[in-house]
């Protein structure tokens, strides 16, 4: 009789078990997808803004001169524009036209200096506006 019970009751186990399988499959799927869906949309929003691989890179005479000022060359700047973050709370890109907003990335030079380089996207050309050393006060005289 215990046999029996076993054998009826059996299959409805089986799919239950299937069920709650199925449903942390799809628990896992979901989230993976938001977070892929999120990752997207931000790194979407960065190219728009800011290429990092721009056609060309034009720097400003001020931009020149803090670079000499700094002992920083044209790597570096580069370098920091593809791997540097950008530091929101001193960009300049509010509710502006996409060739009016200005980018502030900061990253580390090869010399350990850690730098705030001020970036100008216009179609796929990235103008260097300023460099700035965040650690120290360097003598400088540009306009």
């Amino acid at each position: 009789m215990q046999n029996n019970n076993f054998k009826r009751w059996s299959p409805v186990v089986v799919i239950i078990g299937l069920l709650i399988a199925l449903f942390f499959v799809k628990q896992c799927q979901n989230t993976e997808t938001e977070t892929k869906t999120r990752e997207t949309v931000q790194s979407q929003k960065e190219v728009r803004g800011l290429n990092r691989n721009p056609s060309r890179i034009n720097y400003s005479k001020h931009a020149r001169c803090r670079m000499d000022c700094r002992k920083i060359d044209a790597s570096e700047v580069e370098d920091i524009l593809e791997n540097g973050k950008i530091n929101y709370s001193k960009s300049d890109i509010g509710d502006r036209p996409d060739c009016k907003k200005k980018y502030a990335v900061e990253g580390m030079t090869r010399d350990k200096q850690r730098v705030r380089i001020i970036f100008a996207p216009c179609k796929n050309e990235v103008t260097v506006v300023t460099v700035i050393d965040i650690g120290k006060e360097w003598p400088c005289d540009c306009p």
